[in-house]
């Protein structure tokens, strides 16, 4: 559904603006959430890029992000131009929504958010006051969509009377498939080099190279700070992984269509767009069994973290060995995301939820 008029949307990603010159995937997230709301007829204004992100739990930054937050508002109240609704992305308690709601409240517009998290358990400690204060904007928002079925626990559990929950399975910003894979090539991982999460990824797929037999090859796709140490954990491969580097959209692409098959194990991953990029090649993919990537992956033999690094050994054994289960996983990949995961069905998706709000508002 799209919208009768032209509609204006104030857009705002308070951890990281679609506009940061440095790569990740809550920039591209909220970039690709800015075209498909764009899509629906509308014009949609980055009405403020003030980062609200405390990753360490600092109380004098806390007030140093309100005290701006509360001229930013001051600022919009008086200066912003007249729109329709308020999207908020990314609303949780290390980056909550510390503007929006005041503002949609003051100029008398429907606000929602999209991916907003509840931690109850956030609400003593360091954080105390960002938590309740993510709450507080979740409260406010009359919908919040969500991204996977893990999401949806704590905003149900939390739920605003008269609020809406409604479902938006993550997407890639394309209308049509690309080329599919040839599935010919060398195993191929994409993943930023940073310590935490990512870091912790890369030494289990070094941990599940060690027993893999046969002449296999792996490309690996990414860059960051921690490169040094992703090198280190792969020097006993030597002759069989190549670094790629930080790759373009068309490059990766390119890297896509060539891969037999898509390895990354995914520690503490939230989606992971790769698993979309990946799998729209029908390129099969090789992870563990997580929460947040349950959403996002085809049908599947995904080994339970609990089972360690033999059985995402033997599972690239499998695959490696049996081109023909190559191309029938690949295939199957490749409809799910035609069908859930791409830019038409997250548009429809989105002004199916809102126009309601838009028509009701004065």
């Amino acid at each position: 559904m799209t919208p009768k008029t032209t509609r204006r949307i104030a857009f705002y990603a308070p951890m990281k603006s679609p506009r940061h010159p440095v790569p990740s995937g809550d920039r591209e997230m909220a970039r690709n959430l800015s075209a498909i709301i764009a899509a629906g007829g509308a014009e949609v204004d980055l009405v403020t890029e003030l980062k609200i992100f405390d990753k360490t739990g600092d109380a004098a930054l806390q007030a140093l992000l309100r005290d701006k937050a509360a001229q930013e508002v001051r600022r919009l109240c008086a200066e912003m131009p007249a729109v329709d609704l308020w999207v908020t992305y990314h609303n949780y308690y290390k980056a909550p929504d510390l503007i929006g709601p005041q503002v949609a409240q003051a100029r008398g517009i429907p606000y929602v958010q999209i991916e907003s998290t509840r931690a109850s358990r956030r609400l003593t400690g360091p954080w105390a006051g960002f938590a309740q204060s993510a709450h507080e904007a979740a409260d406010a928002a009359a919908v919040i969509f969500y991204f996977t079925a893990n999401d949806l626990i704590t905003l149900e559990r939390d739920k605003h009377p008269d609020q809406s929950l409604q479902s938006l399975a993550p997407f890639l910003p394309i209308a049509t498939l690309p080329p599919a894979s040839t599935l010919d090539g060398p195993m191929l991982s994409v993943g930023m080099m940073r310590k935490g999460d990512k870091l912790a990824s890369y030494q289990i797929i070094a941990d599940s190279l060690r027993a893999l037999q046969g002449d296999w090859q792996l490309q690996i796709a990414g860059d960051g700070p921690a490169r040094p140490e992703v090198e280190a954990l792969m020097a006993p491969f030597a002759g069989r992984i190549t670094f790629l580097g930080q790759l373009s959209r068309s490059e990766l692409a390119k890297a896509y269509e060539r891969a037999s098959l898509f390895f990354w194990p995914g520690v503490n991953e939230a989606i992971g767009m790769v698993y979309l990029e990946a799998q729209s090649h029908g390129v099969p993919v090789v992870a563990q069994d997580r929460p947040g990537m349950r959403d996002i992956l085809a049908p599947g033999d995904y080994p339970e973290v609990a089972l360690g690094d033999a059985a995402l050994t033997a599972r690239l054994q499998q695959l490696l060995s049996n081109p023909g289960l190559r191309q029938d996983l690949g295939a199957q990949a490749r409809e799910m995301i035609a069908a859930n995961h791409l830019a038409p069905a997250a548009s429809a998706r989105f002004w199916s939820a809102v126009t309601p709000l838009l028509e009701e508002s004065p």
